[in-house]
């Protein structure tokens, strides 16, 4: 029954942890930590994947079937839209000379709600509510959240080198491409799927 549990968790956590590394909400978070405050940047993008987490292995699969596909396409045009304004605002406010230019609360909740709107929906969230069928909801919340939390450090940690090491106007000028870039892909792929056919289904958005 123990060897069972840890088979389970492991290969949540795998699957979980490794979609999401090379997933979209990930270069976002990159992108929000190498503007600085790292620390409220994790705990923002930390909170938002324990709380998709939670919706995918209580209510999630109730919750899609509910709002159906189409909705849930609308919702990740939202999280796109919301990228694409931010990264607009940003280019149009590109701080005094340094990558710190918003304060540890604002770096919070831009991180959570950035985070929090990518993941509904997303692959990650989709996965965790089918495991839920084979491994029960506290595992998969418990083996997801960890494999969620992990990448956000490692996305936050990677974000902070980026901004120590890049001029202040190299990196918003940067930072601003990468949210517009992930935000036009999301909002693209949330009104028509169809557009990308090409992409295997384990690497879809």
């Amino acid at each position: 029954m123990a060897a069972d549990l840890l088979d389970g968790f492991v290969v949540v956590l795998a699957v979980v942890g490794g979609l999401e590394l090379v997933d979209r909400t990930s270069f976002a978070l990159i992108a929000l930590a190498a503007r600085g405050h790292p620390g409220p940047t994790w705990l923002g993008g930390a909170s938002a994947f324990v709380l998709t987490t939670g919706i995918a292995v209580t209510i999630g699969a109730a919750l899609a079937a509910a709002i159906g596909p189409g909705r849930i396409g609308l919702l990740r045009a939202g999280g796109g839209a919301f990228l694409i304004a931010y990264a607009l605002w940003l280019g149009t406010h590109p701080g005094e000379g340094t990558p710190v230019t918003r304060d540890p609360r604002s770096a919070l909740v831009t991180a959570f709600l950035t985070i929090f709107l990518l993941e509904l929906g997303d692959t990650t969230m989709i996965f965790e509510i089918v495991f839920v069928v084979n491994f029960g909801a506290l595992l998969v919340f418990a083996a997801g959240a960890t494999a969620l939390v992990s990448v956000a450090a490692w996305d936050v940690k990677i974000g902070e080198r980026l901004g120590l090491r890049l001029p202040a106007a190299t990196l918003n000028r940067v930072v601003v491409a990468v949210l517009l870039v992930v935000g036009a892909v999301t909002v693209l792929y949330g009104l028509d799927p169809g557009l990308f056919a090409f992409v295997p289904p384990v690497l879809a958005l």
